[in-house]
């Protein structure tokens, strides 16, 4: 699922990236890698309110569209 289809609070993994490597470039020191871990903390106005690395991100939706994540898993 995309960063944008994910429910607040959950605890992601982040699985790729898509889109033009300028784009993946800018997320990726942005700290959006593979294995990265991350959360969606909020949705304003359209815009991505995430949290990865202990840092606050705010990313449009097309940004968020791009990032694909799934759930982590419990133990």
């Amino acid at each position: 699922m995309t960063l944008t289809m994910a429910a607040k609070g959950r605890e992601l993994i982040v699985s790729k990236i898509i889109g033009r490597d300028e784009i993946r470039l800018r997320l990726a020191s942005m700290g959006f890698v593979s294995g990265a871990k991350c959360a969606l903390v909020n949705e304003i106005n359209g815009n991505l309110i995430t949290m990865i690395k202990d840092t606050r991100i705010a990313l449009d939706k097309s940004l968020g569209n791009r990032i694909i994540v799934r759930q982590e898993e419990s133990e």
